[in-house]
C-alpha cells in the first residue's frame, strides 16, 4: 500500500489544552495520521477540538461551544495539576488553589505558520451574556513553534498588532469584541497577509463524520445536478459529487474504487431534466439498484468514495470513524482509498477498528497516535519522551 508522500505535512503539531479530557495534549503529525484508542480515551474530543479550531475561520467558534453546553461544560474538569504522588496512588485526587486562569486553548504549528487561540471567562461577568467565552489572545507566528520574536499577528483582548515593514509589531486601529475572532473580523490582506494565509488554510479543512443513510436521508433522493468538486459534510450531494469526479476528476480511480469493494459492479448517475440519481449495476442482477434499495453500508461506502476522490483535495482531511456501518470486507478497500487520499491531502483518521488501524499503519510514513486515559486525562500512549516543542503565548 506504500506510495510517495507529500514533501511537507500541512500541520506538524496539534496542541489542545483545557478541552474536556484533553488537559494538555500536544501531538506531532505526519502526512497520514491514525488516531485510535479504547472507548472513552478521548478520540471524539480530539476530533471535536479540531473542528472547533477550524470554526475560528468561519466565525462559528462561540456558537459551536454553545451547542456543546457552553465553555463551562467543555472545560477540563480535573485538577490544575496531577502530581507524581497522586499518579503513584500515594494521595487521592484533590482540588487545589488555582495558579493560572481558566482557559481553553487550541493551536497548531506548520512549516510556514503557527496559530493559537486562548478562550476564558469575562473578567467582570455582567449582563445577559455572562457565560459567553471571551477570546483572551490570538497569535500567528512564523514556523511551527511559537517564539516571541517570530510573532506576525498578535491579538490581546480587544487590541490587534501586526508586523510592519521592519518586522516590528505595530498597532492597528481596529478593536475586537470579546466574542469576535480576528480571523473573521479583520480581513485586510495588505496589513496582514499572514492572517489571510492562515484563514485560507483553516477554511480548506474538511471533516466527515457520521453520514445519514436512513430511508429518508437526502443522499437517497434525486438531487439537482451542479458541479460539486467537494462533497458536503453530510453527504447530501452524493450524486452530483460522483458525477463531478467522473467529468473533471479521476474517472478510472472512481471505477476502480467501486470494483475493489464490489467486484463486477459499477455505478451510473442518471440525469433526468437536470435531476441526478444514482443507479448501481451489480454482477448477477438483471437491473440496476437505486439508492433507495442500497444497504446502509453500501451507500456509506459510496459517500466515502466521493469524499476521498475529490477533484479538489483539501489541505487537511479528517475522517471520524469512517468504518461505521461498513461490512468487514469493505475495510481493506476503504484503507486503500484513505492511503490514496493521503497522497494529496494531509489526513487524520479517527477509528477504533483494529483492521483499519493495521492496514493504515503499513503505509509508509504513517503515524499511529494511540490515546489512553490516565486519571481522567487523555494522553498519547508511549509519547512521554517524544512530545514536540510547544509553548502557549501568555495572556
Amino acid at each position: 500500500m506504500g506510495a510517495g508522500r507529500g514533501a511537507v505535512p500541512t500541520l506538524s503539531v496539534l496542541a489542545i489544552a483545557g478541552y474536556r479530557s484533553l488537559h494538555d495534549l500536544v501531538v506531532p503529525l505526519e502526512r497520514l495520521n491514525i488516531v485510535t484508542g479504547p472507548n472513552g480515551s478521548g478520540k471524539s474530543s480530539l476530533y471535536r477540538a479540531l473542528r472547533l479550531l477550524a470554526q475560528t475561520a468561519q466565525g462559528g467558534l462561540v456558537a459551536s461551544l454553545a451547542r456543546e453546553g457552553g465553555l463551562r461544560s467543555t472545560l477540563w474538569a480535573g485538577p490544575e495539576r496531577i502530581g507524581r504522588s497522586v499518579r503513584a496512588g500515594a494521595h487521592p485526587v484533590q482540588g487545589t488553589v488555582r495558579r493560572e486562569a481558566v482557559s481553553l486553548k487550541l493551536g497548531f504549528g506548520a512549516e510556514d505558520f503557527g496559530y493559537c487561540i486562548d478562550l476564558g471567562f469575562p473578567s467582570q461577568p455582567a449582563g445577559s451574556f455572562a457565560l459567553d467565552p471571551v477570546i483572551k489572545r490570538e497569535c500567528i507566528w512564523a514556523g511551527p513553534a511559537y517564539r516571541q520574536s517570530a510573532l506576525l499577528v498578535d491579538r490581546r483582548g480587544p487590541s490587534l498588532r501586526c508586523a510592519g515593514p521592519t518586522g516590528a509589531l505595530e498597532p492597528l486601529p481596529e478593536t475586537l469584541a470579546g466574542f469576535e475572532s480576528m480571523m473573521t473580523e479583520f480581513s485586510d490582506p495588505r496589513d496582514a497577509p499572514e492572517m489571510a494565509a492562515v484563514r485560507q488554510k483553516l477554511r480548506s479543512w474538511r471533516f466527515y463524520d457520521h453520514f445519514r443513510t436512513d430511508s429518508d436521508a437526502p443522499c437517497r433522493r434525486p438531487q439537482v445536478g451542479t458541479h460539486t468538486p467537494a462533497l458536503a459534510d453530510d453527504g447530501a450531494d452524493l450524486a452530483a459529487a460522483l458525477e463531478t469526479i467522473r467529468v473533471i476528476g479521476d474517472k478510472r480511480g472512481l471505477d476502480d474504487a467501486i470494483d475493489d469493494a464490489f467486484p463486477g459492479a459499477a455505478i451510473e448517475v442518471i440525469d433526468t431534466d437536470g435531476w441526478f440519481k444514482i443507479a448501481m449495476h451489480q454482477h448477477g442482477l438483471l437491473r440496476a439498484l437505486e439508492t433507495s434499495e442500497l444497504s446502509d453500508g453500501t451507500l456509506r461506502y459510496l459517500i466515502l468514495v466521493a469524499a476521498l476522490l475529490s477533484p479538489r483535495p483539501p489541505e487537511l482531511l479528517v475522517l471520524n470513524e469512517p468504518e461505521t456501518s461498513l461490512h468487514a470486507d469493505l475495510i481493506a478497500p476503504l484503507a486503500r482509498l484513505v492511503e490514496r487520499a493521503s497522497r494529496h491531502s494531509q489526513t487524520i483518521v479517527v477509528t477504533h477498528d483494529r483492521r483499519l488501524v493495521e492496514l493504515l499503519s503499513e503505509v509508509r510514513d504513517a503515524k499511529l497516535i494511540e490515546l489512553e486515559k490516565d486519571f481522567g486525562e487523555t494522553r498519547v500512549k508511549g509519547a512521554l519522551d517524544s512530545r514536540p516543542r510547544w509553548e502557549w503565548p501568555k495572556r
